[in-house]
């Protein structure tokens, strides 16, 4: 009998290496989205590289998305379960708390449809919020209103 991490990789046909498994239980265990620099403090004596390969790997295969917040890093989530290699399905909002600096993924908001004049061919959205998240604002959340 698999593993449910395992089973998680061989869904979206990726090869279910230890670190792997190790940087996905990672991924799954958080309420934020993480950067590369996170992982590696959380993995503690993890390759740099194979951290970065693992991560883009995972974005390749629609496991997680890309999260371009304004922080100088770039954070990763677990993507929704309709993401694929071709189409990441991720059209919600992003939120950066100023005070403690994480960035959370609000699934419950969608990112509005924006018409664009003329030629324009839209490849990607993101809409990234910035402010105070209910913990830093004084207004602790339980964890599933996080991911929310």
């Amino acid at each position: 009998m698999a593993h449910p991490l395992e089973d998680t990789l061989i869904a979206k046909q990726i090869a279910p290496t230890a670190m792997r498994l190790l940087v996905l239980d990672v991924l799954m265990k958080q309420s934020a989205a993480l950067s590369l620099t996170d992982v590696e403090e959380l993995l503690k004596h993890a390759d740099r590289i194979t951290v970065h390969r693992t991560l883009k790997t995972f974005t390749d295969k629609g496991l997680v998305h890309r999260i371009e917040d304004g922080s100088g890093a770039v954070k990763f989530a677990l993507c929704e379960p309709g993401c694929t290699p071709e189409q990441h399905q991720d059209l919600h909002v992003h939120f950066f708390c100023t005070k403690c600096r994480e960035t959370s993924c609000l699934p419950a908001v969608p990112v509005p449809a924006i018409a664009l004049p003329g030629a324009y061919q839209v490849q990607e959205t993101s809409l990234v919020m910035k402010g105070l998240c209910p913990r830093c604002a004084g207004n602790s959340p339980t964890p599933a209103q996080t991911m929310q």
